[in-house]
């Protein structure tokens, strides 16, 4: 069954419903690898029992086909809420939270046939792009195991990289879906917002920062995932249609024009080789019929990084407030939260607003520059991947990180206007580690962006170098 963990989900989607394979090998196949190789990693948290996962595939073999993922196994970021099944945020204080029902996302996953097996490790809320939390503890790197994983979808990337699943969900606010991507040679894809629906609760019309998002090892993959995750909900105030036939990525490429940003003209810091090579995996574009373009930074730094911490500590402020409110939790907290919460009340409506023209502007001149470039690249992340018994990286070569986050500011030009990017894989430095690159367009332009990923993904197969353990 070794080659079976190889395939892409598609490919397995595809041979159980010619019948070709069943579920039960399937995920025979998954489970075997999972016993094997997520002790080394601890990508896969909250693992249900054999016997009843394998009684959920031999149902799926017995009853008719209900989607694409009919019969696949699926291991759920453990940010989202997922009945009957531990969900833990990475947090001692929801350690023993089991949910009655399932979030959106995981409903929509689960009625296109999936089944689950599990979560996936996620660092304490989500937050910092290192996967570790008092609960699970650390995720390790696969192609490195004294490295992290990235985060906060570091479960999902490494369970990928390692064949522990075919597919991924994912979350993004800060490169959730990128940095961990990158770190792990697969594709993480944040959409539009409002293309994947939040949870239709609680405050829904001022927090535009985060969304749901697929992984997987090939943007085809990801696209059909995208699918199965999109569409609007009649209880939310804000949506993005899905581009009709975003499946069908086989279109021509050549022609498109993409604008490389690199370090931001020096505002971005990077590792040693890190923009080398991921001007040599920009450089597949060109042999596609593309043309790749140095651009000078098109927009201030200091203001992007103002607007950015000012409008995600407001949001997790007002997210976990009532946490904090409570001393015995509190205590509990990890500083990042404590941080974000106290810098989150210390503003004023006015400190908001000025966030909010800031993005406004931002975005302004993005479409503008859209008119001329069919595409944008940066970094997928401005370090390798680090030791994952480091918190964060405090400084990247001879410039200290003033915050916690602060080493993964290259991220935050598409996150702060909620623009479709897809972390692709660019190869290995050195050390044998990966790295990535974002590829990002104007907003609802994410059939394009993958397009393109696509055609990079079918000129050279990054992720066809599975990792050794």
């Amino acid at each position: 069954m070794q080659d079976l963990i190889q395939q892409s989900a598609l490919e397995l989607s595809s041979q159980i419903e010619s019948g070709e394979l069943t579920s039960v090998q399937v995920i025979t196949a998954f489970l075997d690898r999972i016993e094997r190789y997520n002790p080394k990693i601890n990508a896969i948290v909250s693992l249900r029992s054999r016997a009843d996962i394998l009684a959920e595939a031999k149902l799926a073999d017995e009853t008719p086909r209900r989607g694409w993922l009919h019969g696949l196994p699926f291991a759920i970021k453990d940010l989202a809420e997922t009945k009957g099944i531990r969900t833990t945020l990475g947090s001692p204080l929801f350690a023993d939270y089991i949910p009655t029902q399932d979030a959106l996302m995981v409903k929509r996953i689960k009625d296109a046939g999936a089944i689950i097996i599990g979560k996936t490790n996620t660092p304490e809320f989500g937050l910092g792009s290192h996967t570790f939390n008092p609960v699970h503890g650390a995720t390790s790197n696969p192609y490195g195991l004294e490295t992290t994983a990235g985060g906060s979808s570091g479960g999902a990337a490494a369970a990928l990289a390692a064949r522990l699943v075919p597919i991924a969900d994912g979350s993004d606010m800060m490169g959730s879906l990128r940095n961990p991507a990158a770190f792990c040679n697969v594709y993480g894809f944040r959409p539009s917002w409002g293309l994947v629906p939040d949870e239709p609760a609680g405050e829904m019309f001022f927090q535009q920062l985060a969304t749901s998002g697929p992984m997987g090892r090939s943007p085809a993959d990801i696209a059909a995932l995208l699918q199965t995750m999109a569409g609007p909900d009649s209880r939310l105030p804000y949506a993005v249609q899905l581009p009709a036939k975003l499946g069908d990525l086989t279109g021509s490429v050549s022609g498109k024009r993409i604008g490389w940003f690199g370090d931001w003209d020096g505002a971005y810091p990077c590792e040693n080789g890190i923009l080398p090579l991921c001007e040599t995996g920009l450089s597949t574009f060109e042999k596609l019929g593309c043309t790749v373009e140095p651009l000078k930074a098109p927009f201030d730094p200091t203001e992007l990084w103002s607007a950015w911490i000012t409008l995600r500590s407001w949001a997790n402020a007002c997210r976990t407030g009532a946490l904090y409110d409570d001393p015995k939790k509190r205590e509990l907290l990890k500083p990042a939260m404590i941080w974000e919460i106290e810098k989150g009340r210390s503003l004023s409506a006015q400190d908001i607003h000025q966030a909010s023209e800031i993005r406004s502007e931002w975005f302004r001149k993005i479409a503008e520059l859209s008119t001329k470039y069919d595409a944008f690249a940066l970094p997928s992340a401005q370090v390798w991947p680090f030791p994952k018994d480091r918190i964060f990286p405090e400084a990247i070569n001879s410039t200290p990180m003033d915050t916690y986050h602060r080493w993964m500011e290259v991220v935050i030009p598409v996150s702060l206007i909620g623009l479709p990017c897809l972390a692709i894989p660019a190869g290995f430095g050195p050390e044998g580690l990966p790295m990535g690159v974002q590829l990002f367009g104007p907003n609802e332009s994410d059939r394009e962006i993958l397009t393109l990923g696509q055609a990079y993904h079918s000129y050279h197969d990054w992720t066809a170098t599975t990792p050794e353990m």
